[in-house]
């Protein structure tokens, strides 16, 4: 049976779908008798910027070896986040991994990503555009994407809560009946 072209595994490892960032790369070195070995670990965060993202770490003799396997690794790893309006997180959430703690809110639009280094990776190959995180506890890389992505597990759309309780997701949201009347804002500013 012959194969239809354009269908190996290969085209489909080429497809442009998802973006990577290189987080961390650590130079290790091991002494032999010989002398000292080097080698490099390299931690990648994965992600198709519409609510999939993952994390991997390789280790190589070479930095792009090391690369290209954590690349592989953060692929197969993928874990898909719910987001609201595509932009931001749906409620304040919090994540540990180990001594990393992190926090993590929902933010109004424009705010932007407002997180540090391993955890703005996250953020931005996830497809967040409005955050606000900030890591409290380790500074280690590894432990701080750990800890975000326990956290972002743990969030939840008002449909995937609608579903659980069995009920409709109008029922779950809360009731915008009418925004305060304009009067009634400037009262309260004047006082």
């Amino acid at each position: 049976m012959a194969r239809e072209p354009g269908r190996g595994r290969r085209d489909r490892d080429e497809a442009p779908e998802f973006q990577d960032r290189l987080v961390a790369i650590n130079r290790v070195s091991k002494t032999t008798k010989g002398g000292k070995n080097f080698g490099f670990a390299a931690l990648v965060v994965v992600g198709d910027q519409k609510g999939r993202v993952g994390f991997g770490k390789g280790k190589a003799k070479e930095v792009p070896e090391a690369i290209r396997k954590a690349t592989e690794q953060a692929k197969r790893q993928m874990v898909r986040v719910p987001l609201r309006e595509g932009r931001t997180l749906h409620h304040d959430m919090e994540g540990r991994h180990g001594a990393g703690k992190v926090v993590m809110r929902t933010a109004p639009q424009g705010t932007g990503i407002i997180a540090g280094g391993p955890m703005r990776a996250v953020f931005e190959m996830l497809g967040v555009q409005d955050v606000v995180a900030k890591s409290i506890g380790s500074p280690n890389p590894y432990n701080m994407i750990r800890a975000t992505l326990n956290g972002l597990s743990k969030e939840a759309s008002p449909r995937m809560v609608a579903q659980r309780r069995g009920k409709k997701v109008a029922d779950i949201l809360p009731k915008s009946d009418a925004a305060p009347a304009p009067e009634a804002a400037e009262e309260k500013a004047e006082a």
